[in-house]
């Protein structure tokens, strides 16, 4: 008969690498140069789960977005970056470096069929 493998608390067992989200992006020219430079970018807060549904909603369509995870501390600036002001939701989506909106917006735009010709404008779909 088999022996049963013993427990050990001591012993520390590797965890898998994290795959399912990108690093952050982080650039010095900031949010605006890294929509300029990217077809699709997703700017919500550092571990949003709203950035991840955003996320996950493009590379179901398969575009494969930039995330930019914006920290809790940097929030205020960010949206003034983005908004003009001090006040923002996030997540948000640029498209072409133009803005698209939020999760509700993305949705609305997805589900009457608009989205895919927007990405295929904007080059971030080739089919």
């Amino acid at each position: 008969m088999h022996q049963a493998i013993p427990c050990s608390n001591t012993r520390a067992w590797p965890r898998p690498a994290d795959l399912s989200a990108p690093p952050p992006l982080r650039q010095s020219g900031g949010v605006r140069q890294v929509v300029q430079d990217n077809p699709v970018v997703v700017v919500g807060r550092k571990g949003c789960c709203m950035s991840h549904v955003v996320r996950r909603l493009l590379l179901g369509l398969g575009v494969n977005p930039t995330v930019y995870e914006v920290p809790t501390e940097e929030e205020t600036a960010v949206a003034r970056e983005v908004f003009g002001s001090g006040d923002a939701t996030f997540p948000v989506v640029f498209i072409g470096a133009k803005l698209l909106g939020g999760l509700d917006r993305l949705m609305a735009v997805h589900i009457s069929g608009e989205l895919v010709p927007i990405l295929k404008a904007a080059g971030a779909l080739w089919l």
